[in-house]
C-alpha cells in the first residue's frame, strides 16, 4: 500500500500513506485566544475563463468551506491575500465574496474580518487611493463585518515618505465606525509592497507603523504582522498601546508567537489554518487550559508543513492551501482563479501531500491518497 512520490532530485520514492486520521471535533470555543483563518476561495471548474478573467467563484463550496471553519470554533479572515486578493480575484469579486460570506458568518454566529484595501484602482493620487480605501470600508461596515485595513499597492506607489502614510490611515481610522486590524504585509507576500510605511528600513517603517497606531488607540482592534520575523513581531507587540492585540501573521513561527512568553502573546490571523483549522483549533483548546507544553506538542509539527507551503516564492503559498483542501475533500478539484494551481511543481505537491498525510490532516486518508495519484499520473508518474 504505497504511492509513488517525486522528489526535487528527479527521483521517485514509494511512500507509505496513513491509514487514519487525526482525531479532531468540533469542540468549546476558543478562549485565551482569538485565532483567525484566511480562507481560500473555491473557484467554479467549468467556467470558460482564462488566467485574467474575473475570478468565477463556486458559492457553494466556498461558503461550504467557511462553515467548516467556523464549526471549529475558528474566526475567518475573509477577502484577504488567501482569497488570492490581487492575484486572480479583483474587488467586484472580493466585493461579492464579502456580501456573501458577511451574510453566512450572520447566519451561523460565526466571527469574520474583512479585507478592505484599494484594488478597484490600479494607481493613483493619494486622494484616489483614500476613496478607494472608503469605498471599501463603507462596504464591509455595512455588510456588518469588522474591516482589515490591508496594505495597498496603490498607496506603496504614490506615498512620498512616512507622512503620506500618517495622512491616509489617519484619516481612515477617523472614519471607521468601529475599531479596524491594520495589516502590515510584507514584500515576500507582495513585492509590490516593498518599503510600505516610507521606508525599506523596517526600523524606520516600524515607527511609524506605530505611530499610526498610537494617535488611534481607540480605533485600532489590533495588528496583524506578516513579515516572517518573529523577534520584529516580540518588539513589535512589546511595544503597542494597551488594549491593541497583535495577530500573529507569521507563517514560520506562529506556535512560539502565540504561545507567547512573560511578556505577552500574539493572537493569531493566519493563512496557514486553513488546512490545519481543526488541528490549530484543538492546539488553542489545549493552550487555554492552561497546557502550554500540550499545545506547542500540537502545533510545532505543523511547522514543517507551513514552512513548505510558504517557502519562495512566497506569495504563491495560495497554491498549496488550495490542493491540501481538495486532498482533504473540501472540493471537488484541484482549479484555482486565475489559473494558479500551475504556480507550484508536481515536487513540491509531493512534498506538501506526504507532511500532511504524516499530520493525520486528509479526514479521509484513502481519498486523499486517491486524488494524490490521479494528480501524479497527469504528469506521467506511473503507479
Amino acid at each position: 500500500m504505497t504511492i509513488q512520490l517525486p522528489d526535487t532530485s528527479g527521483n521517485v520514492k514509494a511512500y507509505e500513506p496513513r491509514q487514519e486520521p487525526l482525531a479532531l471535533t468540533t469542540g468549546s470555543p476558543l478562549t485565551s485566544r482569538t485565532v483567525f483563518s484566511a480562507a481560500h476561495v473555491v473557484a467554479d471548474p467549468f467556467a470558460d475563463t482564462t488566467p485574467d478573467s474575473p475570478a468565477a467563484i463556486d458559492w457553494d463550496a466556498t461558503l461550504a468551506f467557511r462553515r467548516h471553519l467556523w464549526s471549529h470554533g475558528l474566526g475567518v479572515a475573509e477577502a484577504m491575500d488567501t482569497a488570492q486578493r490581487g492575484m486572480g480575484l479583483d474587488w467586484a469579486g472580493a466585493a461579492e465574496l464579502i456580501r456573501r460570506s458577511a451574510a453566512e458568518a450572520k447566519a451561523v454566529g460565526g466571527r469574520i474580518a474583512c479585507g478592505v484595501g484599494t484594488d478597484q484602482i490600479a494607481a493613483g493620487s493619494l486622494a484616489e487611493v483614500r476613496a478607494a480605501y472608503e469605498e471599501q470600508l463603507a462596504l464591509v461596515e455595512e455588510s456588518g463585518a469588522q474591516s482589515i485595513l490591508m496594505a495597498s499597492r496603490a498607496l506603496a506607489a504614490a506615498a512620498q515618505g512616512p507622512e503620506d502614510y500618517l495622512e491616509v490611515y489617519g484619516h481612515l481610522l477617523r472614519q471607521a465606525s468601529e475599531p479596524v486590524v491594520l495589516h502590515w504585509l510584507g514584500p515576500m507576500f507582495d513585492p509590490a509592497l516593498e518599503g510600505y510605511w516610507g521606508s525599506s528600513d523596517l526600523d524606520a517603517a516600524t515607527d511609524t507603523f506605530l505611530e499610526v497606531i498610537a494617535a488611534h488607540p481607540d480605533k485600532v482592534d489590533g495588528i496583524k504582522v506578516s513579515l516572517l520575523d518573529a523577534q520584529r513581531e516580540i518588539d513589535i507587540r512589546r511595544r503597542l498601546p494597551q488594549g491593541v492585540r497583535c495577530y500573529t501573521g507569521d507563517d514560520f513561527n506562529y506556535p512560539e508567537l502565540i504561545a507567547g512568553d512573560e511578556k505577552g502573546f500574539s493572537h493569531a490571523l493566519l493563512g496557514i489554518f486553513d488546512p490545519l483549522g481543526p488541528l490549530a483549533a484543538e492546539a488553542v483548546r489545549v493552550l487555554d487550559t492552561g497546557d502550554t507544553a500540550g499545545f506547542r506538542e500540537l502545533l510545532d509539527p505543523t511547522v514543517e508543513l507551513s514552512r513548505h507551503l510558504f517557502q519562495t516564492p512566497t506569495r504563491f503559498y495560495k497554491t498549496g492551501v488550495v490542493f491540501l483542501a481538495w486532498l482533504a475533500g473540501h472540493q471537488s478539484h484541484f482549479t484555482m482563479v486565475g489559473g494558479l494551481q500551475s504556480a507550484r511543481s508536481l515536487p513540491h505537491f509531493a512534498r506538501a501531500y506526504e507532511l500532511a498525510d504524516g499530520l493525520g490532516l486528509f479526514p479521509d486518508p484513502k481519498l486523499a491518497e486517491e486524488r494524490m495519484k490521479n494528480l501524479l499520473s497527469l504528469y506521467g508518474v506511473n503507479q
